[in-house]
Parts: C-alpha cells; structure tokens; sequence
C-alpha cells in the first residue's frame, strides 16, 4: 500500500505510484475462468526486441486497409500506433466515418468494439486485438437481469412511466433492450441532456415519471442529484441479485431515478479521504474528478466531468498550476506528461488500471494486424442483428439530442 506522502514524493510533478501486488496491466493470467485470453496462433513476446518494428511494418503493410482506434485508458505503447484517440463514443463515430476502412481494429474494451460494429456498414470488419479485453461494470447488467427487472416494474405498475437510458458503457444487448423500450443511450458528457430528454417523455424532471438507468448508479445518481436538482431520496438502487431487486412496490413507485446496481471498478475506488488527504498535501490543489466516481467524492471535488473535459480542462489551466486527477492512471499519467508546466497528481495513493483494458498490449495488436496481413480474420466482434437495429435505434436518439 502506498501513502500520499509516497505518491507527492516530487512536489513538482507527477510521481508514479510503485505497483501493487495485484495483478495489473493484464499481466497473470486463469486460464479456467478467463475467455479469449489465449490467442489461435503464435503471440509475440513482450520482451521481443523487434516488436516495435513489426508492428510498424504491419500497419503499413495494411496502410489505408485498415483504421486503429485507441481508447484513452490504453497503455502508451498502443496508442503510439493509434489513427484517432478518444472516449468510447467517439472512437465508435470516427470509425464510423471512415466506410474506407476494411478493417477496424479497436484497442478498446468488448462494448466499445460491438458500438463500432453497430455505426460501421456491413463492409467493414471490426477487431478487438484481445477478446478478454472486457467491463467490469458493463458486465453487471446482463440482459436476462435486465429483462427480470422490468418484469419487476411491471408487476409494480411502474413500466409504463418509466423509460430506460443506458450508459455507453454497456452491452450491445443492453442497448437494444433500451432501444426496444424506447430509450436512449448516453455517455459521461451528455447523461444532463439524455436524461432531460427521458423525463421529458414521461412528465417532466417535475412531474412522477422515472427512468432506469444502467449500468452506472454513481453516474446516474450524480446527474440526477447535482445537474437536474433531484434528492437522493428520490434515486433508488435496484439490485438485480436480491428478490425484487431489494425494493418494495411503494419504493419503487416512489422513486425517480432507478439506478441499477453497478459501478466502475478504477472510479470506485477513490474515496472522499482521497480528496481530503491531498488537499492537505497540496494547499489549493484542484480536484478533479470523473463522473463514474462516488457522490461523496464529486462533490467534494472542484470539478467533474468526462475524459475529454479532464484533458480539455488541463490543456487549459495556468502554468504552474496542480491539479488532482481521479481517473484511470494510464490517462492521469498521460496527461502530466503533455503537461510538464503543471503540477498533476493521481488522487488515490494506490495505482489502479483498468486492467481489463490494458489486456490489449503491443504484442496482442501486432498479432492482430499481422494476421490480417497474412489473409487471416481474426477475434472479429459481430453483433447480432436484432440487438444491432433496437442498440442503433438507441443510439440514433442519442445522436439526435440537442447538443451532440
């Protein structure tokens, strides 16, 4: 375990966190409980001396062919080979906005690469270089849950004023579920909008309508509470693992915002002793904080927003500035680096990755894309054509809100 005191050790910038003994970056591996770890054919090794250029050599064998997405919390040695950086939803787009690309290879996690699948034309192939590149928190909501729940609120008598938003980070099936019900999706920047929309078509922030909300409860509850001016009182958890989901009928007639029962694992870990042990540290530190992160965290933090507001709003501070940054440590240390004028820290004094993301190595993506060079498709993600119209109906709506 790590103290701040460890964490500020150079006061003047960023101070990597010493590793953890968990199991991180992807490394480790079992075997019995873990899927599309192992690869179906010869993976590099790590320590290859010529992976560098084998992997140069194959993007430009494939050239125009192919498109490379990678996602904000890749590890560095993937997104020096990325075409476009992003959150999720713009990678989706920018992939979709490239229907020359044969093959779209997506550095991502599983739900990032069925999204692309989804926006991208039948043409086009889309590749996550490792399949156990997974969510922890997309794979709290499974569609039979799901579909249970809403029996629930039927029973209930609540289905019929309540409508679904489901959070980008969430399975292709759990997008069409929301599409079917005449839902919505949204991400970490537009979730005011989207969830305005929602009340919209049943009633009004001010009137008695609910909406579920899936997977994030922290980010929906945040949302809800701090941008529409809702109580907590009004915000309920539905645990899908409890008999109906560990309400009553009268509390789920009363609440507003039904949260579903799931989190980030790297965003829940930040705490609000985080905040207050850094601000001690650091007197008059800006913390800085994603929405995925506890109530209790938010708002204690001074600013809360999405990835691409975490980086827009370093690129904008003052020189000389310090800044606390309570999201994945793969960007927070990316960003310190661009910004060697600033003072950014980590706020948890413990390193957390998103591990399943940082299962797409170097060695994964270079098997990919030469695979693809020898004629060879391979871990191709294919949503199933159902899910694939209902999820595009859904996302469709998100894209026509206002502001997107």
């Amino acid at each position: 375990m790590f103290t701040v005191s460890t964490l500020l050790a150079d006061p003047t910038g960023f101070s990597e966190p010493a590793p953890s003994p968990l199991l991180l970056l992807g490394q480790g591996r079992d075997l019995a409980s873990e899927r599309g770890v192992e690869c179906p054919g010869d993976l590099p090794a790590a320590s290859d001396p010529d992976l560098v250029d084998r992997a140069h050599a194959a993007r430009a064998a494939l050239g125009e062919r192919a498109f490379v997405l990678g996602h904000h919390y890749q590890r560095d040695e993937v997104i020096d080979f990325a075409d476009v950086t992003g959150d999720s939803f713009k990678l989706a787009r920018e992939a979709a906005a490239r229907p020359e690309a044969e093959f779209i290879l997506f550095c991502g996690v599983h739900f990032m690469a069925e999204s692309a699948d989804i926006l991208t034309s039948d043409r086009q192939q889309v590749v996550l270089p490792d399949l156990a590149a997974g969510c922890s928190m997309a794979d709290m909501a499974a569609i039979n849950q799901v579909e249970e729940a809403w029996a629930v609120l039927q029973d209930a008598g609540v289905a019929d004023s309540t409508l679904p938003v489901t959070y980008m980070n969430s399975s292709a099936a759990i997008k069409a579920f929301t599409g079917r019900h005449g839902g919505t999706v949204c991400t970490s920047s537009n979730a005011e909008v989207a969830l305005r929309w929602a009340f919209d078509q049943v009633g009004g922030v001010d009137g008695t309508g609910k909406v579920l909300f899936l997977p994030d409860q922290h980010l929906g509850r945040n949302t809800a509470v701090l941008q529409l001016g809702m109580s907590l009182d009004e915000c309920v958890v539905f645990d899908p693992r409890k008999p109906n989901g560990g309400l009553t009928d009268q509390e789920l007639r009363d609440a507003r915002m039904i949260l579903w029962r799931g989190h980030c694992s790297v965003h829940g870990r930040f705490s609000e002793q985080n905040v207050t042990d850094i601000r001690a540290a650091v007197p008059g530190i800006n913390v800085m904080v994603h929405p995925e992160c506890k109530h209790e965290v938010v708002t204690a933090a001074d600013h809360v927003g999405s990835t691409e507001y975490i980086i827009k709003q370093l690129e904008a501070a003052e020189p000389g500035s310090a800044w606390a940054v309570g999201t994945e440590l793969n960007l927070v240390r990316r960003i310190a680096k661009a910004h060697p004028d600033k003072q950014v820290h980590y706020l948890d004094s413990t390193v957390c990755f998103c591990s399943t993301m940082n299962r797409i190595d170097l060695p994964h993506l270079v098997w990919a894309m030469e695979s693809l060079v020898e004629g060879r498709m391979v871990n191709r993600i294919v949503v199933d054509a159902d899910d694939a119209h209902w999820a595009r109906v859904a996302l469709d709506q998100m894209l026509a809100l206002p502001g997107i």
